[in-house]
């Protein structure tokens, strides 16, 4: 969305595509799960007065939109892709198939998946540690706004201190805000990091592959 109201700017999408292209070509095997909030939230089903489930399947249909636009920026900088739905839609993706999008990957190919879960109920941020967990990836390296985990809210709260590190059982005892808890209770038992970091800086997602320190790590300590 950028500095849009809603929608896809361009620019903000180069910017994406060109920080993932610096990690692929010192050979990370990369895979991506994007939102959809920038077209369309399920949580707006509910307050617009429509079926819940409908909303949701309305905004995993938003994050193939938004999937679309990131492979064909990422394929615009010579970056081979491969897109995945859970829902099927045949004349734009291939359908989510676990050994298919880990043979993807070992050939170097950049895997989008779209569509969340395929099922209502569940957040991106679920089908992301869902897939990760399936494709037995090394870390959730989770991009957003602010450059780490705080104490609280730091775009509310002045005074909000950053951790580095902090384990699943301290967020859990702080009640902090990571993800929402079916998809952090799946990294938690499958003993998969979470790094979360500001992915509107250019050069962190590079820095974070090189081992530099960005943002904050969560991890069983």
């Amino acid at each position: 969305m950028g500095d849009k109201q809603f929608g896809i700017d361009n620019d903000r999408l180069a910017q994406y595509a060109k920080e993932i292209k610096t990690i692929v070509d010192k050979g990370v095997e990369c895979a991506i799960v994007i939102g959809g909030g920038n077209i369309f939230r399920g949580v707006q089903a509910e307050e617009g007065g429509m079926e819940r489930t409908q909303g949701d399947y309305m905004g995993m249909l938003a994050t193939v939109i938004n999937a679309m636009a990131l492979q064909s920026s990422l394929e615009s900088i010579g970056i081979v892709t491969r897109l995945q739905s859970a829902i099927e839609l045949k004349q734009i993706a291939e359908s989510f198939i676990r050994r298919r999008a880990m043979r993807h990957l070992e050939k170097g190919r950049v895997v989008i998946f779209g569509g969340g879960t395929g099922s209502p109920f569940f957040t991106t941020d679920s089908a992301a540690a869902l897939r990760a967990v399936e494709i037995e990836a090394d870390v959730i390296l989770k991009g957003t706004r602010v450059d780490g985990i705080y104490t609280s809210d730091p775009e509310k709260d002045p005074s909000a201190i950053r951790y580095d590190d902090i384990s699943f059982n301290e967020v859990y005892e702080k009640d902090l805000k990571v993800m929402d808890m079916t998809a952090f209770t799946l990294c938690n038992e499958n003993d998969l990091p979470i790094v979360v970091f500001d992915m509107n800086k250019e050069g962190n997602l590079q820095r974070i592959i090189d081992g530099d320190k960005v943002g904050t790590t969560v991890k069983s300590l």
